[in-house]
């Protein structure tokens, strides 16, 4: 971390000083709790002007069973293509899957009745041009994958939702954070 201007010993340090001198990267913007046999969830206010980039994370929770997790930007349910890497354990042949002009941010996490793995950065959400996803990484019980994607559609977005392509989702939290502009 670089600090432009260096302090001295006992010295105070305001929030101008910090916020002016020292860019940490992820800043917290706010979390929302997922509920009880929920098949989606949405987080309103998420993004605003003051970030260009977003990370989501999904910290515990379990699934009623397999399932992938998908990602819609507000009320937006066209224009989403992705493509996803992935890898059934124990073999040697990548696995590919892909949407073009879906309804969703398809493969953006994956659950099971164990645990929710959803790890995404978002690019561009509030501002009105595309939006582009990834890298997301998960892994689960018998796979593991990798991919990215964009929603093509030049419109600005304060929402997301969360659901799982089949089933529901108990528990766990959604972290949303900003990526510090310099």
């Amino acid at each position: 971390m670089t600090v432009s201007t260096p302090t001295t010993a006992g010295q105070i340090l305001t929030s101008a000083y910090v916020n002016n001198n020292i860019n940490s990267g992820l800043t917290y913007i706010k979390e929302q709790t997922i509920g009880s046999a929920v098949s989606s969830v949405t987080v309103s206010d998420a993004f605003s002007t003051t970030y260009d980039n977003y990370k989501i994370v999904i910290s515990g929770g379990v699934a009623s069973g397999l399932t992938t997790l998908v990602l819609t930007l507000g009320a937006s349910v066209t224009g989403y293509s992705s493509g996803t890497f992935y890898v059934s354990y124990g073999s040697t042949t990548p696995l590919a899957a892909s949407d073009n002009a879906a309804s969703s941010f398809g493969y953006a996490g994956y659950a099971t009745t164990g645990f929710i793995a959803f790890n995404l950065d978002v690019v561009n959400p509030f501002l009105a041009k595309p939006t582009v996803f990834g890298p997301t990484n998960w892994a689960a019980g018998t796979v593991a994958g990798t991919g990215t994607g964009i929603h093509n559609v030049a419109t600005s977005y304060t929402a997301f939702t969360i659901a799982t392509s089949s089933g529901t989702l108990t528990g766990g939290t959604i972290f949303v954070y900003g990526y510090r502009k310099a």
